[in-house]
Parts: structure tokens; sequence; C-alpha cells
């Protein structure tokens, strides 16, 4: 059985997985045990561990207009962050796992392929894309580009002027295990491109409203909805 190394394990994502995953070899790590900014940690813990594969959550990512006010603190742990990672992974031949986002591509007409053009709108994306860079260098990796939200939508509006294909927590940690084992670059998300109507799945109280840009807040992609027929290919009946 192989054995999976989780960054950021104490992330909503990773709380998902450890439900899933319940009693399977996946390590579960945090910034106390595997911090991404500290080398010799990094080097002894997959030593110690030696896992096939890392799968690297750990990272800056709420609130994003944290992203636009603190942009060292940005690079040094997507970016700088992960490349530390990849470099040790590197060294002893492990697989890398790497979480995205959907947000590296333009944002303005949608249905982007893992192909498309990549044009970040905000700091947040850049700052994932700046991790992407590193990933792609190491060619025993798999970038997922995901729109992903917690189950139930806990917000109390959502866009109706915004479009992309959000997949619950819950859902996407079942598709996980059939692409474990790809290379490259694979989009992660539903077809449904409504947020408004997505939300209403889980929250039938929540309220439309229009998007628009306050100074403080970072710009959002008009369209960041991609194109999940790589996806469909691998998966099934998804």
């Amino acid at each position: 059985m192989k054995k999976y190394l989780i960054t950021g394990g104490d992330g909503r994502f990773a709380n998902e997985m450890k439900k899933f995953f319940k009693g399977k070899n996946f390590i579960f790590t945090n910034k106390y045990n595997f911090n991404i900014l500290k080398k010799n940690q990094i080097k002894k813990q997959l030593q110690k561990i030696k896992p096939n594969c890392v799968i690297h959550l750990a990272g800056l990512s709420r609130p994003m207009k944290l992203h636009e006010k603190n942009i060292g603190k940005s690079i040094t742990l997507n970016i700088i962050g992960t490349s530390n990672l990849v470099k040790e992974c590197e060294k002893k031949n492990i697989k890398i796992i790497y979480f995205s986002t959907q947000y590296v591509y333009p944002g303005i007409k949608g249905n982007y392929r893992e192909s498309s053009a990549l044009l970040p709108m905000n700091n947040y994306a850049w700052s994932k894309l700046g991790g992407e860079c590193a990933v792609q260098m190491y060619k025993n990796s798999l970038i997922l580009r995901i729109s992903m939200s917690e189950k139930p939508w806990i917000h109390k509006y959502a866009f109706k002027n915004i479009k992309t294909n959000f997949l619950y927590h819950d859902e996407f940690v079942k598709i996980l295990p059939k692409i474990l084992n790809k290379k490259g670059i694979i989009n992660i998300g539903s077809s449904e491109k409504s947020i408004l109507k997505f939300a209403k799945r889980t929250n039938k109280k929540v309220k439309a409203i229009n998007y628009k840009k306050l100074k403080s807040d970072p710009a959002l992609p008009k369209d960041s909805s991609t194109n999940v027929s790589k996806l469909r290919k691998i998966i099934k009946g998804f």
C-alpha cells in the first residue's frame, strides 16, 4: 500500500480527508511538525515517514484580501514554501500533488481547459501560480486546479453575476482516490456554473446579490469556470 503524507493537515479539506481515508495509509501533518518553510524539518520528516507521495495542502488561502495587504506572507507561504517542498521531493523522487486554483485562468470567458493561457486576476491566484511553477518543473507531479467550497454553503449571500463550477469538499474527496496515480494537470469542478444554484443546493435561505468590487477587496473573475472533460474521461459517469 502506498503511503501519503499530507501537508496542511489541520485545514478544511484535510479534515474531510481524515473522515474519508480513516484507517488508511495517510499521514496528516501540520505547520508544527512539518513546516514547509523549514528545509531541514522537511528533509528529516521525509526521511522518517518515507512517503510515496506528498499531497500539498499547506499554504495561505483565506481571507483573499490578505494576499493584497501582505504580499510578503503570500509569497513566502505559497511560493517559497511550495518550492522548498518540491526540491526535497525531487531529491528523493517522491511524487507531489499540488492543490492549485481555477483562478489562475483569466476568468473572462470561462470553460478553460488545462492547456488554456493563464493570467491571474488577484494576488491569491498569482501566489498559487507561483507554486505551480515550481511543481511544473518536477515531472513526478500532479497539479489540480480546483474550484471547491465547504458544505453547506456558509454565506448568507451568493453572487448571481459571477460564474464558476464549485464542488463541495465531500464531493471531491470521493473523486480523489481515482486520480492519485495521475500526473500533469487536471481541472477539478462540477458542471454547474451558477454560484447561486450551487449555494441553494445546501442553503435554501441564501440570497442573490450582484458582485461589485470594493476598494479593499481583491478582484474576482467574471467567469472562472473550467472545462472538466479530462476529469470525466478519467472518472466514468462523473
